[in-house]
């Protein structure tokens, strides 16, 4: 029986669904095992495993995808992996190149529809974990990220099943409406961090060479469509914003998922339209898509303002039990 999502009692609101986890819940691991993952392009990953004692080589191990900006620090990361922890699982976050706190080695980063570098670890960590089942989360960016391989590895996918939160599905979509409205504070949140990161990409590399981008141009990106633009369409081979937005959206890859996935998604995700979501036609047999009116952008906080229950992480617990 699943249990449907109820917003907690003072927390309906689509805002405090979002940003309450990152104003008051307080959580802070130090036992991670960090693991430096080389890629195939002489790159590197920071990977930060969350280990259970008395672990068997069958512990299934779920990885787990943040989102834009995210990091091992970020309340719905921490918050996750110490509920699978708690019911049994090994977990790990893949931080996206860049996002641990540690340079990347190339002028390249991420984007949404980056799915080489999951796949080499999801890869990786199959072949050194034969016997255990291997599970997915992603959340925002990283659930683009991980549907779109899903839909591209169709029968050949590793994983045993997925689960996608709050997944911006049409990105040029997703991206127009971030600059509207009261949407504009998060793009400016997430526009800063960006930002300084390509910044300092100008200390080791020709930046300006390679996109053509003055460094002191980049305080003038004030939109994620000129962001994206300016650095990461250019730097990762796109022809514009609109060519990476378009080639990288899941939505198109739905259809070709062959694992149980379950994609959950509020219809008041500050983040963005209604019309993201897909049509009954074009997914697969293999998804179970919950879509509620409330539960704004990686929230889901059910309970009370005082005893808040993150709703979403037991139901990811949940369904990855389900298909062990």
């Amino acid at each position: 029986m699943i249990e449907k999502f109820q917003p907690a009692f003072g927390l309906k609101n689509r805002h405090m669904q979002t940003v309450y986890a990152s104003l008051f819940r307080k959580l802070s691991f130090t036992d991670f095992e960090i693991e430096k993952f080389t890629l195939s392009d002489g790159d590197f990953l920071e990977c930060y495993w969350q280990k259970i004692k008395n672990h068997q080589k069958t512990t299934p191990i779920v990885i787990l995808f943040h989102g834009l900006a995210g990091s091992y620090k970020s309340p719905y990361i921490q918050g996750t992996m110490q509920t699978l922890k708690e019911a049994g699982f090994h977990s790990v976050v893949m931080h996206l190149r860049g996002c641990s706190g540690k340079q990347n080695l190339k002028p390249r980063s991420y984007h949404s529809g980056d799915t080489q570098d999951a796949d080499e670890f999801i890869h990786s960590v199959s072949q050194r974990y034969p016997q255990a089942k291997i599970f997915a989360v992603g959340f925002s960016l990283g659930a683009n990220m991980l549907l779109k391989l899903l839909g591209e590895k169709g029968t050949t996918c590793k994983l045993s099943a997925a689960v996608a939160v709050s997944a911006p599905m049409l990105l040029d979509a997703c991206s127009s409406y971030m600059n509207k409205g009261f949407s504009k504070f998060y793009q400016k949140l997430l526009l800063k961090d960006l930002k300084n990161d390509l910044d300092k990409k100008y200390d080791m590399f020709d930046m300006q060479k390679l996109i053509r981008l003055k460094r002191s141009d980049i305080k003038k990106l004030k939109t994620f469509w000129t962001f994206d633009d300016a650095y990461t369409a250019p730097i990762h081979g796109f022809s514009s914003a609109q060519d990476y937005y378009k080639k990288s959206s899941c939505r198109q890859f739905l259809k070709y998922i062959t694992i149980p996935t379950l994609i959950v998604h509020a219809k008041d995700d500050p983040f963005m339209p209604e019309n993201i979501l897909p049509t009954n036609d074009e997914i697969s047999q293999n998804i179970n898509l919950e879509i509620y009116t409330y539960g704004g952008h990686v929230g889901f906080i059910s309970g009370n303002v005082l005893q808040p229950d993150y709703w979403i992480e037991k139901r990811i617990k949940n369904y990855f039990l389900k298909h062990l």
